[in-house]
């Protein structure tokens, strides 16, 4: 169940679970921007594992709100 990019107060927000070969998930993210001057992405891999991909996905995308909020 990976979704596609979510666009969230100015930034492109783009869980992914990643399914390792133990069965868990891993939950992977990217956030990007695009500014005039250039584009900037960063790439967060493994932030956590799940057994679910959905929790995977879902905890990428809530850990991704929090960074873009901090980071405002």
């Amino acid at each position: 169940m990976n979704r596609q990019a979510i666009q969230y107060k100015g930034y492109e927000v783009a869980p992914v679970a990643q399914r390792l070969p133990n069965g868990l998930f891993a939950a992977n993210l990217t956030i990007g921007k695009a500014t005039p001057e250039h584009n900037r992405a960063y790439s967060f891999d493994a932030l956590d594992y799940f057994f679910d991909e959905e929790h995977a996905v879902a905890y990428a995308f809530r850990w991704g709100r929090m960074w873009v909020d901090s980071h405002q």
